[in-house]
């Protein structure tokens, strides 16, 4: 299996990284028919999340969107599978349950230690160096990266959280993942946009913040986590709302314009 299996990668000019690490719907030969059918129709997928964001590579931005189901591996997860959210239902790197609790797997079709371990090095590793060497890049080149991690999740999930999302959910690891004039400058695009919005409330960023975020190496990480009826209508990938999209998505050009002028000036070039 190729890189260019796995995950896509269009490079850009400016500081700006994207990562899109769950809208992949790819299975490997032979998995569906171990799903049970609730999950064969991969529902917790970001659904659409790279259209909401096609623009991105007209600002520069360098994007990296894996091409595989998280139900296969979830690159947003730690490699030895640890929470991330105690006190939490735990999704592993290769979970074994849908986000309502009900199994992925059909019973006896769970993979096993060493079969986590192959999808580790199969899928998930090549993802994560293919981001580090992005970063790297972008890094040696220009002195620091922002790296923008894309992520959508339907309103409500009563075993994940209580209540509804807000549209606009920001995580940088209650700040530690980013400079603060990084954040500052997204929460004020946040208060502008007309969109509900929290900061490091129910989602702080996932394991792609929390591991690459390190400012001090001019490393800025940042997750935005959207609720799905920002541009649905339901919760389905047929639901896609044209109209809504287009809405929110000017919402969002206009914050990672925001990022790549602050990447520009002076002011990341002052934090390490």
């Amino acid at each position: 299996m190729t890189p260019a299996d796995l995950y896509a990668c269009e490079r850009g000019t400016t500081a700006l990284i994207l990562s899109i690490p769950h809208s992949g719907l790819l299975l490997p030969d032979g998995m569906a028919e171990r799903l049970t059918p609730a999950s064969r129709t991969l529902p917790d997928t970001d659904w659409r999340v790279d259209e909401l964001y096609d623009f991105a590579a007209d600002l520069g931005a360098t994007v990296l969107r894996a091409n595989y189901s998280r139900y296969v591996v979830d690159l947003n997860r730690p490699p030895d599978g640890a929470s991330l959210y105690p006190g939490r239902p735990v999704t592993g790197i290769c979970p074994l349950e849908l986000f309502n609790g009900e199994p992925i797997y059909r019973g006896g079709c769970e993979p096993d230690a060493r079969e986590i371990e192959r999808r580790r090095v199969t899928y998930w590793q090549p993802f994560h160096d293919r981001l580090e060497a992005e970063l790297a890049r972008v890094g040696e080149r220009l002195g620091h990266a922002i790296l923008y991690d894309c992520h959508s999740i339907a309103p409500i999930v009563p075993r994940l959280f209580d209540g509804r999302l807000p549209a606009l959910n920001l995580g940088t690891n209650h700040g530690f993942s980013c400079a603060h004039a990084i954040q500052d400058v997204v929460v004020e695009q946040l208060a502008s946009s007309g969109y509900a919005h929290a900061v490091n409330g129910r989602f702080i960023g996932g394991y792609i913040t929390r591991h690459y975020g390190e400012p001090e190496r001019g490393r800025h990480v940042l997750q935005m986590e959207i609720a799905q009826d920002a541009y649905m209508d339901g919760t389905t990938p047929e639901s896609y709302n044209p109209l809504k999209a287009v809405a929110l998505k000017a919402k969002l050009r206009r914050l990672l314009g925001s990022l790549t002028g602050l990447a520009s000036s002076e002011v990341l070039d002052q934090v390490h």
